[in-house]
């Protein structure tokens, strides 16, 4: 077990994009980290280069988030390793895209299970852990669950992504008498691959969702990263049962 370190954060989908940005700034702050993710090869790459700047332990951890049983040996793993859990974040998310009345039901309920079951598990496995330590939960959510952004093909996203934010708000209310803190963050359209790839297929696209964001940008994987750290801090103790938009405006906008 590994001794001396005062808090530790589990961060799913951390072996690229936003969940790794998240990764990276809690161990900057020199808290230790399992990057989680179900690529193994991906985690352990990912944890290795954090490591290298890192005052604290950062270690690479396969886990499948839709499938309890894989949940529950990383909890298992991660309190054998460092005795115990004060921050979880729910990075894990895809979206299937197709319009609605042609969507898939092996698709839908890939993203449902992924984005709005798989939280949901982190969250209850994890909860005896966080009970122990006062610990905090940030869920990743999307502007796309309060506002349809792609009307076209992104009906399972936009589902889950709402669900996201109605499940943080129910825990974080079920668990505030234990201590736990759980939100979710919202972000607007991000820096990825992801949303590169977009830009890529439509330029146009990307060139109007950058117009119609007040602050004229896409928003970079470490804003959001740094509205997770503070929700994950102390200094936002009086913050619970919320969902906090990183958009640059644009929800307000529209």
């Amino acid at each position: 077990m590994e001794t001396g370190v005062e808090r530790v954060a589990v961060v799913t989908g951390a072996a690229g994009g936003i969940g790794m940005a998240i990764a990276k700034r809690f161990a900057d702050a020199g808290v230790a980290v399992v990057v989680a993710d179900i690529r193994a090869d991906a985690a352990q790459a990912t944890a290795e280069k954090l490591a290298t700047s890192a005052s604290a332990p950062v270690v690479g951890l396969a886990v499948d988030v839709t499938s309890s049983a894989d949940v529950a040996a990383l909890v298992r793993s991660v309190v054998e390793r460092f005795g115990r859990v004060d921050h979880i974040v729910n990075c894990a998310g895809m979206s299937l895209n197709s319009p609605s009345v042609e969507h898939p039901d092996r698709d839908w309920q890939r993203v449902v299970d992924l984005n709005l079951t798989g939280t949901f598990l982190m969250c209850r496995e994890f909860a005896p852990e966080l009970f122990k330590t006062g610990g905090t939960v940030v869920n990743i959510s999307s502007i796309a669950g309060f506002a349809v952004t792609r009307p076209e093909i992104h009906v399972g996203y936009d589902a889950t992504k709402a669900g996201v934010a109605a499940l943080s708000r129910t825990l974080g209310v079920e668990w505030a008498d234990r201590g736990v803190r759980v939100n979710a963050v919202a972000p607007g359209y991000t820096n990825t691959e992801l949303l590169k790839a977009v830009g890529s297929d439509s330029p146009e696209t990307l060139d109007a969702w950058i117009t119609q964001t007040p602050q004229r940008r896409l928003m970079e994987p470490a804003d959001i990263a740094e509205v997770v750290v503070f929700l994950s801090s102390p200094e936002s103790r009086a913050i619970t049962a919320q969902t906090i938009v990183a958009d640059g405006g644009y929800l307000a906008a529209k």
